[in-house]
């Protein structure tokens, strides 16, 4: 790294540590720690400096031992004691470059969002049962992929159909990171395959959406109860039968926006009513976003399109265990492992594409 691109990396990193020192004076103070919403608003600003501001105090260390060690050469060593500063020299100097290569990469644009944990909904699109038989291989693929990282999957609302289907499934995903990885499944998913109930092998097309939206707290979300509408009714299962006897089924809507959203698996009336204003949340966060991003004449229907058949992001294809990524014109023949939710290989190829562009922009 040349002197020239250090400077600028130093005065930035540096200007975050008073930032963090700053925020840090804020929390103490007997006002901020009573406001709720200040506390939760500089805790996440703090919590997002934190590791640039580590690694920074490791690079200020590691150059005041340099500066000690570099200083010993001129006092008259033997040569063996010379070698040894020499040594111990360029040892520093390793761990120091490796400080401004993570300072470097700590600093690239990135998503403020990425350490949120995640509502995740999925539907069934065009292609009728198969459509949901999809939408439901989906569903497992990320409940799968959630596992081995330690992630904590739940189920927030389900509308199931015949033969094992869902016409609709919403999954809250909580785990460091979890929107960084899952952000990139927004959109409309294709399959290509024989569907279980096509008595002459014909190759079907269907198609389901998923929106990918952060999560958040309710003091970030100023939902005022006037907006809400809010139902109380009879859960259903299967035919329509009774789930239970109570009205326990939970349906909010939020008249400004026409966001409805509705939760009935858990038995009780409050739990449900809980999981429907997390969803709600995240959709009017969501819509905030991408609002600010521009997009505000497609909220967040931008994300998962009509579900029409042209409008993909990805393919999956069983007769050649192929899947194809459209938005980056990556192909990989994994598919039966990916549905067990092996996604890292195409995820990372996802964020690696993303940090590009914004280098480019940058």
């Amino acid at each position: 790294m040349t002197a020239t691109t250090l400077e600028p990396l130093l005065e930035r990193v540096a200007s975050m540590k008073r930032r963090y020192d700053e925020i840090s004076d804020e929390l103490a103070r007997p006002e901020v720690v009573s406001d709720q919403q200040a506390l939760a608003r500089y805790g996440r600003e703090q919590s997002e400096l934190q590791h640039a501001v580590t690694a920074y105090e490791r690079y200020l260390a590691l150059e005041d031992e340099l500066r000690e060690t570099r200083a010993l050469l001129g006092d008259g060593l033997d040569e063996e004691m010379r070698t040894y500063v020499r040594e111990d020299t360029h040892r520093l100097e390793g761990a120091r470059d490796q400080v401004l290569e993570e300072l470097r990469n700590l600093l690239k644009p990135r998503d403020p969002d990425d350490d949120r944990d995640v509502i995740l909904e999925i539907r069934a699109g065009t292609g009728g049962d198969e459509a949901g038989l999809f939408a439901a291989d989906l569903m497992r693929m990320y409940l799968r992929y959630a596992e081995p990282k330690r992630w904590k999957s739940e189920i927030l609302n389900t509308n199931e159909s015949t033969l094992g289907s869902i016409k609709e499934v919403t999954l809250a995903v909580r785990g460091k990171g979890a929107y960084s990885r899952l952000k990139w499944e927004s959109g409309v998913h294709r399959v290509q395959r024989v569907p279980q109930t096509e008595a002459q092998g014909r190759i079907h097309t269907s198609t389901a959406t998923v929106a990918v939206m952060p999560e958040v707290d309710d003091v970030e979300i100023d939902i005022n109860p006037q907006d809400l509408k809010v139902d109380v009714y009879r859960s259903g299962g299967h035919g329509g039968q009774s789930v239970n006897t109570t009205d326990s089924a939970v349906r909010i809507t939020h008249l400004p926006t026409g966001e409805v959203v509705t939760c009935q698996d858990e038995r009780s009336q409050l739990k449900n009513k809980i999981r429907a204003m997390s969803v709600l949340r995240a959709r009017l966060y969501e819509r905030e976003r991408l609002r600010h991003h521009s997009e505000a004449d497609q909220l967040r229907r931008s994300q998962v399109g009509s579900g029409e058949r042209a409008e993909k992001i990805r393919s999956y294809n069983f007769p050649q265990n192929r899947v194809t990524d459209h938005r980056i014109g990556v192909t990989l023949h994994n598919l039966s492992t990916m549905l067990e939710g092996a996604l890292d290989p195409l995820v990372d190829q996802l964020t690696a594409a993303a940090e590009r562009d914004a280098e480019q922009v940058a």
